[in-house]
């Protein structure tokens, strides 16, 4: 398990589909929301939990169809779903090698992104909060979304159209969590959702997603 989830990491560095691709879209979109929206502060802070959350949301897409592909194109994915490790096994380690190169970075990186925003600082903590919370269960629906997509020729639109309406939930209770939290209002609510969203993506996802490859792989 540790030689995978380090292959992995290798590969999404070298490969340059890692952390470098997506931290460059989130901090485009931040970059970008200002000038479309105006430069008002006021305006700016009101909205800064949504955009954060959203360019967080789309900045982990970008990557997502190259959790399998690499393998399947190679030949590994055959050897890996024949090994003593579980199918189940490895979804999960593919997910955290996905998370920790594409949604921790996003995770360290926001509270500077929420610096052009104009994000109050109140909700810093609840911001780097939702975000440690929500964005796993992104890279674990996002493992779903690519193992269901395996082997499909030009297959990372599909991929998008499938995981997008699952990301939905986590996108309304993460920004919603730095909302309240923003307010200075009671944050328990939508933080336990959150949590729960993630706990059960992490707990179900990887029997899915396996099972998908299986069907794929005959």
């Amino acid at each position: 398990m540790k030689a995978l989830l380090w292959r992995d990491l290798q590969l999404a560095i070298r490969a340059g589909g890692g952390f470098g691709l997506s931290l460059a879209f989130f901090l485009i979109v931040c970059t970008l929301v200002p000038f479309g929206v105006g430069a008002d502060g006021g305006q700016l802070s009101r909205i800064a939990a949504g955009i954060l959350w959203v360019g967080a949301l789309l900045s982990c897409l970008l990557s997502l169809d190259r959790i399998f592909a690499l393998d399947h194109e190679d030949g590994s994915l055959d050897l890996l779903a024949t090994a003593p490790l579980p199918l189940e096994g490895m979804v999960a380690i593919k997910a955290l090698a996905h998370w920790l190169t594409t949604g921790l970075p996003l995770v360290i990186c926001s509270p500077v992104l929420g610096i052009l925003l104009h994000l109050p600082g109140a909700a810093y903590p609840w911001l780097v909060l939702s975000l440690t919370v929500g964005t796993p269960a992104l890279s674990m629906l996002g493992a779903f979304g690519a193992a269901l997509t395996v082997g499909l020729r030009r297959g990372g639109l599909l991929l998008s159209l499938l995981v997008l309406p699952l990301y939905v939930p986590t996108l309304i209770f993460g920004a919603e969590t730095v909302r309240r939290g923003l307010m200075g209002t009671e944050v328990t609510t939508p933080l336990v959702f959150l949590a729960g969203i993630t706990f059960a993506t992490l707990a179900l996802v990887p029997f899915a997603a396996a099972a998908a490859l299986r069907v794929n792989l005959r």
